[in-house]
Order: C-alpha cells, then structure tokens, then sequence
C-alpha cells in the first residue's frame, strides 16, 4: 500500500492529531538497558542511540533530557517518496518561530515540537485544510 504523493491533497488532508503527553529525546549505549515496548522510536547514530520517551519513562530510567516536546501525528498516509510535505509544513511552523524535528514514519509523518507551542503548532498546521 502505497501513500498519497500529492503535495496539495497531503497538505489539505493531513488531520494533524496532538497525542497525550510529554515527550522526551534521551540518548543511551546500551540497548539493552530499556524495554522496547517503552520508546517511540529509536534512532542509532554514530555517537550514541537516540530514544525517545515519555517523559514519565526517561524520569523513571533516570535518562538524561534538555527537550520536553508535545507529539503531532499527521494522520494523511504520506507517501515516504513525497517531495514538498515536510518543507511545507516545516516552513509554516518555522514562520511562526516554532521548532520542530520530524520523523517520517510508514505511514505518517510525526513531529515533536516544544511543549508550550502545541496549541499554537495545531492551529498553524489546520490551516492548511481551510
């Protein structure tokens, strides 16, 4: 199955969805040293692996963390060969002075943005479907 590559269709359909809770990015050197059913994803870099967590999980591992973000699910299944989306979006919220790391996903597009900025990264990111 594959996803919707149509940069005007993905913008006006993209249903940004603002999940439940905090959300941290913590680094670790040994895998084993969490259960994988705990992370969201994990990313393996050179210098380190990148985790993120609830918070309420990083705070019970004792994880170190200097970024408490709010997660925004785009619920449109993005096609992972579509060009434009992330820059569209990444662009708005940027105009606004609102940070935001993305994670491509499968099916959609993920981003993590500063805690107090959710609200206002919803409202940006709805104003594409009006």
């Amino acid at each position: 199955m594959t996803g919707e590559s149509n940069l005007d269709k993905l913008l006006k359909t993209m249903k940004p969805t603002l999940n439940r809770g905090e959300f941290v990015f913590c680094t670790i050197t040994d895998l084993a040293s969490i259960d994988l059913i705990d992370t969201l994803f994990i990313f393996k870099e050179e210098e380190a692996v990148t985790v993120v967590v609830k918070k309420e999980i990083a705070d019970r591992l004792k994880l170190d963390y200097s970024f408490i973000s709010s997660w925004i699910t785009l619920t449109v299944h993005s096609s992972l060969e579509a060009v434009g989306f992330t820059a569209a979006f990444s662009k708005a919220l940027s105009d606004n002075g609102i940070s935001c790391n993305v994670v491509a996903a499968f099916y959609h597009d993920h981003i993590f943005v500063n805690k107090r900025d959710a609200e206002k990264a919803m409202t940006i990111l709805n104003r594409f479907s009006e």
